[in-house]
């Protein structure tokens, strides 16, 4: 019996499942990798701000100062605002993680469930083939001993064909002589 339709329909599907599960996955490190250059931008920011008030600092310049403060004030909002959505972005590809794990442990299983299908395939058609190839060589046996013991028959002579023996000198393989 070859693999089943439905076998090879599974490992089709448990693919496809696979496939859009590490597209997924894909998609939410791409998000969280771009929320974690937001912050690092956000604390770039920050640094430029605190520069700009040391800055005006030394110079003495007040709308540098200002200026400064705005910046790091709204990298710090900035920041408050992205940590939670890293957090949340971090359990979301946790969890697509497992769901491509999973999906890929689904497709695996179902591929060796059609490897080892094929593999009885196989042993049962090598068991047919050796059986054949068994009947074969008994019916050849049986077909030299017949026209053994016809011959036989025809010149009177049934010793060798009663005896057993092989008359066509035909050799069985099982250690006769």
């Amino acid at each position: 019996m070859a693999v089943s339709r439905a076998l090879r329909r599974l490992l089709r599907i448990r693919d496809l499942e696979e496939e859009q599960a590490r597209l997924a996955l894909d998609a939410a490190l791409g998000d969280l990798n771009r929320l974690e250059h937001a912050l690092e931008a956000a604390a770039e920011r920050e640094r430029g701000g605190r520069l700009l008030v040391l800055a005006s600092a030394r110079s003495g310049e007040l709308p540098d100062r200002l200026a400064g403060l705005v910046e790091t004030r709204t990298a710090d909002r900035l920041a408050g605002v992205l940590a939670p959505r890293i957090a949340e972005a971090g359990e979301e590809v946790l969890a697509l993680r497992e769901e491509y794990l999973a999906a890929r442990v689904e497709r695996r299983q179902a591929g060796t469930l059609i490897e080892e299908a094929e593999a009885r395939d196989a042993l049962n058609a090598d068991r047919r083939s050796q059986q054949g190839l068994d009947d074969w060589f008994r019916n050849r046996r049986h077909r030299a001993r017949q026209l053994a013991e016809r011959r036989a028959a025809r010149r009177g002579d049934s010793t060798s064909a009663e005896a057993g023996g092989n008359p066509e000198g035909l050799s069985t393989g099982y250690g006769e002589t």
